[in-house]
C-alpha cells in the first residue's frame, strides 16, 4: 500500500535522524527509511559511541595499572575482563539507539523499515512497498574504503567493525593507516596489553592536522608504546588460523617486508555509501569519488532530492552531518538552514586528545594569509598539573592585520571539549584579544585557551 509523506529521509545515523527530528518538529509527515536492526547508522551502532565507550573503558584499565599510583592511590590484581568490557560497550550502544527510536515515537515519524531505492523524483520503494514524498533526503552515509590485496573476513583482517568486537587482545595488531579510526582503535588495544604497530602509505599521520600537532602527537603515542612504520605501502595480506602475514614496501618503491600480525586493522578511510539507492536510474548526478553532487542547499540535480552528510563533499564527521540534516529539514520547512563549514570542528579521541576548529598553518601559508601564532604549554596550567595531564599545547592562529581568529589546533586533556569555546568565538567572529579578555575560571584547562589568546599579542602571564 502506498503512502505519502512530506519527507522521506534514507538512512537513520546522525544526519538523518536529525533531518527527520528537525523536520518532523517543524509540521512535516515524515517517515525514515532504515535497513539495520536499530536506528543511529554507523555512529551509534558501530562507530563513535561504541568506539568511545571502549576508549574511555581501556583508558581507565590502563589509569588503574599505570597511573594511580602516581596519585597516593595504591591498587593491587588489577585484572582485565575483556567480556564485561564489551558488554559495557553493548550497554551503551543499546541506551544510545533506543534513545532515537524514542525521540522517532515522541515526533511522529515513521520507521520504514527495509533498504531504501529512489525510483524516481518522489517515489522510494522499500522492500517492494512504494511510498511518495514531496522531499528525498538522502542520508545513507558512508562505508570502509577497501584496500586492494587485503581481503577483510571481519575475524583476522577487520574494519572498525570488527576491530571493536574482538573477544581476545590480540598480540600484535598491525593498524593499516594513521588516520583517526586507526589511531583511537589502536589506542585501544595498547593500553590493554597488544603491541600495536601503524602502517601510513604517507610520511605522516593524521593528514589534514596542523603539522607541528601531528608531530607532537606521534612522539605522545610512541611513548606510550605504539610503533609506526611511515611512508610504507602495504601490497597484499594473507589470513590463516594463525594469523595474517602482510607484505609492504616503501611507499617511493624499494624492497618488500613481510609482517606477521594476529590481527589487522584495515583503516585507510571511508568513502561514500551511494551504491544500490537507484541512484543512476534517477538520474542523480555523482562526482568523481561517487559522491553526490549538490548544491548550497543541499539539493542535488534532480527537483525535490536532496542528499547530507557523508554522501556528499565534506569531511566525515558526523556533527557535520547533524548540522546539515538540521538545516537542510528549516529549508524544507521554508525557514532559512545555514551550515558554516569553516567553523566544523574535529576531534581525535586518544588519550591526550587532538581538536582543531578553522585553518592550519600549512593553509595559510598557501593560501597567502598572513597570521601570528600564539601558543602555551600544559606544563604551565596549574589544572593540567593537578590531574597530571601536562602534555600538550594550546595553538591559536589569529589574523595578523584584524587579530580575527583563523584557526586554533589543541594537543591535551580534554581537547574536544575545550575546542568549542573556539568554535563559538569564531561563529561570531571574535578576535584573540576577545578571547583573552575574557574571564576564565581558575584552576581549569580551559586557561591555556586564554593564555594562548594572550601569546598571540606576546603576552602570556604565566610563561
Amino acid at each position: 500500500m502506498t503512502e505519502s509523506y512530506d519527507v522521506i529521509v534514507i538512512g537513520a545515523g546522525p544526519g538523518g535522524y536529525v533531518c527527520a527530528i528537525r523536520a518532523a518538529q517543524l509540521g512535516l509527515k515524515v517517515a525514515c527509511v532504515e535497513k539495520r536492526a536499530t536506528l543511529g547508522g554507523t555512529c551509534l551502532n558501530v562507530g563513535c559511541i561504541p568506539s568511545k565507550a571502549l576508549l574511555q573503558s581501556s583508558e581507565d584499565f590502563d589509569h588503574a595499572t599505570h597511573g594511580l599510583a602516581d596519585h597516593g592511590v595504591i591498587v593491587g590484581g588489577v585484572t582485565l575482563d575483556l567480556a564485561r568490557m564489551q558488554a559495557r560497550k553493548g550497554e551503551v550502544v543499546g541506551a544510545n539507539v533506543k534513545g532515537v527510536e524514542f525521540l522517532f515515537r515522541k515526533n511522529k515519524i515513521a520507521w520504514l523499515k527495509g533498504t531504501g531505492r529512489i525510483v524516481a523524483a518522489g517515489q522510494v520503494d522499500v522492500d517492494g512497498t512504494a511510498h511518495t514524498a514531496k522531499y528525498i533526503v538522502i542520508a545513507t552515509g558512508s562505508e570502509s574504503t577497501p584496500l586492494p590485496g587485503v581481503a577483510v573476513d571481519e575475524k583476522r583482517i577487520v574494519t572498525a567493525t570488527g576491530a571493536l568486537e574482538l573477544d581476545a587482545v590480540p598480540k600484535h595488531l598491525v593498524v593499516i593507516g594513521a588516520g583517526v579510526i586507526g589511531l583511537e582503535l589502536g589506542s585501544v588495544w595498547r593500553r590493554l596489553g597488544a603491541e600495536v604497530t601503524v602502517i601510513e602509505y604517507l610520511d605522516r599521520i593524521v593528514p589534514g592536522i596542523d603539522t607541528e600537532i601531528a608531530t607532537a602527537f606521534q612522539r605522545l603515542l610512541v611513548k606510550q608504546g605504539l610503533k609506526f612504520r611511515l611512508g610504507t605501502k602495504v601490497t597484499g595480506a594473507v589470513a590463516t588460523e594463525a594469523g595474517v602475514t602482510l607484505t609492504a614496501e616503501p611507499a617511493k618503491g624499494g624492497d618488500k617486508t613481510e609482517i606477521q600480525a594476529d590481527i589487522v586493522l584495515l583503516a585507510i578511510g571511508r568513502r561514500p555509501y551511494t551504491g544500490g539507492l537507484g541512484l543512476v536510474e534517477a538520474g542523480v548526478a555523482l562526482d568523481e569519488r561517487h559522491r553526490i553532487k549538490t548544491d548550497a542547499h543541499f539539493a542535488t540535480n534532480v527537483p525535490g532530492i536532496y542528499a547530507i552528510g557523508d554522501a556528499i563533499a565534506g569531511p566525515m564527521l558526523a556533527h557535520k552531518a547533524e548540522d546539515e540534516g538540521g538545516a537542510l529539514a528549516e529549508r524544507l520547512a521554508g525557514q532559512a538552514g545555514h551550515v558554516n563549514y569553516g567553523v566544523i570542528p574535529s576531534v581525535i579521541y586518544t588519550w591526550p586528545e587532538v581538536a582543531s576548529v578553522g585553518q592550519t598553518e600549512e593553509e595559510l601559508k598557501a593560501a597567502g594569509i598572513a597570521y601570528t601564532v600564539g601558543k602555551f604549554p600544559f606544563t604551565a596550567n596549574g589544572r593540567a598539573r593537578a590531574m597530571g595531564c601536562t602534555d600538550g599545547f594550546v595553538k591559536i592562529l589569529a589574523d595578523k592585520t584584524t587579530d580575527r581568529l583563523l584557526g586554533v589546533h589543541i594537543l591535551g586533556p580534554d581537547a574536544g571539549t575545550l575546542i568549542a569555546e573556539l568554535a563559538l568565538a569564531m561563529e561570531f567572529g571574535a578576535s584573540a584579544e576577545d578571547v583573552a579578555r575574557t574571564c576564565h575560571a581558575h584552576p581549569t584547562l580551559n586557561e591555556a585557551v586564554k593564555e594562548a589568546a594572550l601569546a598571540v599579542a606576546g603576552r602570556a602571564l604565566h610563561i
